[in-house]
């Protein structure tokens, strides 16, 4: 799984607090966030929708956007890089690191964790079976 880039995950937390979402909505949810216009947030989402992080339909004559990588796989995939990446860490990092999280609830917590520990050593949680 590609990890998003932090503006293409702030708009998929958006989503994953409430989908779908029109993309009028979704920029209402990430404005203060981001700083940027309505024409950015359409612009991510034209790119998020061509690389499949995103699916569009019409409901009720309106657009109307869900995300389609799985949170969980997402968020793990985002910790391995960080702890690989920035951190220079080779082992999991500890899911202690996200507790108090509003994004997660404990059974999520509890599955980030699982995904976390059984990583192989080249591969981001959900890559196994191709990505998301």
């Amino acid at each position: 799984m590609a990890v998003p880039s932090i503006s293409e995950l702030s708009l998929l937390k958006a989503l994953w607090r409430r989908q779908p979402l029109s993309a009028r909505e979704i920029h209402e949810q990430v404005a203060d966030e981001l700083g940027w216009s309505f024409s950015s947030t359409r612009k991510t989402l034209e790119r998020m929708l061509e690389k499949g992080m995103v699916a569009q339909q019409q409901r009720h004559g309106v657009q109307v956007y869900e995300a389609v990588p799985d949170k969980v796989d997402t968020l793990a995939a985002f910790a391995h890089d960080f702890g690989k990446r920035v951190m220079e860490i080779d082992t999991p990092l500890p899911v202690t690191m996200f507790t108090g999280s509003k994004l997660v609830d404990r059974q999520e917590l509890a599955r980030l964790e699982q995904l976390l520990q059984d990583w192989p050593d080249d591969e981001a949680p959900g890559s196994k079976d191709g990505g998301a």
